[in-house]
């Protein structure tokens, strides 16, 4: 196959969609088993990266030339010199937004009681109390220590927070709230902006965290125009892109029978778990249509989806907090991702062998290989951790548990 790149060698590019903490965790697995199965490909050095949310943390780390087996160590250990992934620095509460929310209501108040008094024909009471609604929070948590935890792994030496100093592209997707279109950042004339940054404002899910100001605009996710956002490695001349979704619904027709859950109902489980298959569903869907598209659009490309199964019980009721079940994502994402690939060998060989690449069926059949052992670690028991994180581990655990039985 003639490369439209023309370096004479195929374009491969890497998208990556969100899905949070868990998703970050999922797709690290997920790629460890590609980088170390795939014969001819070497992750950190792919032609064109693109990330949106979580994914955009893990490309812009990959686009830095952390590998795979880096990522997957620095989710269950410190190494020296690195920064170990911890979640929690996604989920910061924000007592700034609530405190300065607090501060608005009685003024707020007064305008609606104004307003009633002197449009009473046309409004009753609650209808201009629903100008106390502009009170609530743009964001439960702070996304800054995102960026500063980002900030300080890119500014190790031999690594840099600059768009511009990459010996690669790497485009993270963020939404400009006030218009609606997509900012592409690390594209021409989008590049000045921090690469943390750009995974600050792509992160920002509305509600969740605050928009990000950049250049007097405010951005959020990237997720709310585009779930993975491959067109913009299809557009760079990519010849073939690996797609890694973590983002799907659940189907609980099982879960009773396996024993996940009690009664099979989503609902039992209350708003947030709702709200979650209300967002997998339709982010899932959206992708489905655009993958469809692409067929006809780049008719000359190949493009690889990879994503959990829709009965992975494991990864969608996982309390990512608990450092055991962080790692029980990662080797679960891993092995799933091994066994994805050994099951449809038929359909990918052809597609990997147009790009000269292989599988390597030698490690896909190493049925007792794990991601620890992938990276050169053995499952040792956990580091003894401070007790306010252990008390704090363990009221989450109680307080799922609690949910759960609810």
């Amino acid at each position: 196959m003639n490369p439209r790149g023309g370096t004479g060698r195929p374009v491969v590019g890497l998208a990556l969609a969100g899905g949070g903490p868990q998703g970050a965790i999922h797709e690290i697995g997920a790629l460890r088993a590609l980088d170390e199965a795939l014969d001819g490909i070497d992750f950190t050095e792919l032609d064109v990266y693109v990330g949106v949310s979580a994914g955009a943390l893990v490309a812009a780390c990959l686009a830095n030339r952390l590998s795979t087996d880096q990522m997957v160590r620095a989710i269950v250990k410190q190494e020296p010199g690195e920064h170990p992934f911890v979640p929690e620095n996604f989920l910061t509460p924000a007592v700034g937004e609530f405190v300065k929310s607090g501060f608005r209501v009685p003024r707020l108040l007064m305008e609606s009681l104004w307003v009633y008094a002197t449009h009473r024909e046309d409004l009753t009471l609650v209808e201009s109390l629903t100008r106390l609604a502009r009170a609530l929070p743009v964001g439960v948590f702070k996304n800054e220590p995102i960026r500063n935890y980002l900030h300080k792994i890119y500014s190790i030496k031999g690594r840099t927070d600059d768009f511009r100093e990459l010996d690669t592209r790497l485009v993270v997707v963020a939404t400009d709230l006030d218009s609606g279109q997509p900012a592409r950042f690390g594209e021409p004339g989008m590049d000045s902006v921090p690469i943390s940054t750009a995974v600050q404002a792509s992160t920002a899910l509305p509600g969740l965290y605050p928009p990000v100001v950049i250049d007097g605009r405010h951005h959020v996710d990237g997720v709310l125009l585009k779930t993975l956002h491959a067109s913009v490695a299809l557009d760079e001349g990519a010849d073939l892109v690996f797609c890694l979704n973590p983002i799907v619904p659940v189907d609980t027709i099982r879960a009773v029978d396996l024993g996940v859950m009690k009664r099979g109902n989503l609902v039992d489980r209350g708003l947030p778990t709702v709200l979650s298959q209300t967002f997998r569903t339709l982010i899932h869907s959206r992708l489905n249509v655009g993958l469809a598209a692409y067929e006809e659009r780049y008719e000359d490309a190949d493009v690889i989806l990879m994503e959990p199964r829709r009965d992975d019980y494991e990864l969608f009721f996982t309390n990512v907090f608990s450092f055991s079940h962080r790692k029980a994502i990662c080797e679960h994402a891993y092995t799933c991702a091994r066994k994805q690939l050994l099951r449809r060998r038929r359909e990918l060989e052809p597609i990997l062998a147009r790009h000269g690449l292989s599988l390597r069926m030698d490690v896909l059949e190493d049925e007792e290989r794990t991601v620890w052992d992938s990276v050169g670690l053995s499952e040792s028991p956990r580091p003894a951790p401070p007790p306010m994180v252990d008390r704090l581990e363990e009221a989450l655990a109680r307080l799922q548990a609690f949910v759960e039985e609810g």
